[in-house]
């Protein structure tokens, strides 16, 4: 754990003892923001931006909770109001398929079985059903299901009760179900009949 004198030195502008909360905190944070993005890319700059907005408002750092649920609450709200700046883009099944390959690689057709693909098609529908969540039953269901946050711990980072937590990831759930219902027997059906 970081010492509350690092955060108060850090506080007092101490360049040594905030470049030891980046060390001790940015893994967390990336890993945080590429769970709840889906690109490496994106969440680098999104760890990027939660430490650019720690050294401008550590100063707001009263102590009232623990400074890693404090940074955690910042990071996750710093990914919402990225959520909100932008619209989703839609990929192509072929281009998340020759993206693995790289940039030089022949464009590949589709046609013939590919045993790859019967697991991807599952963790394509998942991944994109949960990014049409709305994103506070998204953040919540990936700080709960996924990341293993108890809803008591999340109820401190979204400074809510633990009941709503516990609501918010239940009708994340129902929502998820709802959505790779139709999903998953359209993309069975291609995969069969691709693999045909």
């Amino acid at each position: 754990m970081i010492d509350e004198n690092v955060v108060r030195m850090a506080q007092q502008g101490d360049v040594a003892a905030f470049e030891r909360i980046y060390r001790f905190h940015s893994r967390k944070v990336y890993t945080l923001c590429l769970r709840m993005v889906s690109d490496r890319s994106e969440a680098e700059d999104l760890t990027q931006e939660v430490f650019l907005q720690l050294f401008r408002k550590i100063n707001t750092f009263r102590g009232e909770s623990a400074f890693s649920t404090w940074l955690h609450r910042m990071s996750v709200n710093i990914v919402l109001l990225g959520f909100r700046k932008k619209s989703p883009l839609e990929k192509s099944l072929a281009r998340i398929a020759n993206s693995e390959e790289g940039s030089n690689a022949e464009v590949r057709e589709f046609g013939g079985p590919d045993l790859r693909l019967k697991g991807a098609l599952d963790r394509i529908a998942l991944e994109t059903a949960i990014n049409e969540l709305p994103p506070g039953y998204k953040a919540m269901f990936i700080l709960h299901d996924v990341q293993g946050y108890n809803h008591e711990e999340i109820a401190e980072i979204f400074g809510c009760s633990a009941g709503n937590s516990k609501s918010q990831v239940h009708k994340a759930r129902t929502r998820l179900r709802e959505l790779l219902q139709p999903r998953v027997g359209r993309l069975k059906y291609i995969f069969d009949c691709v693999s045909a």
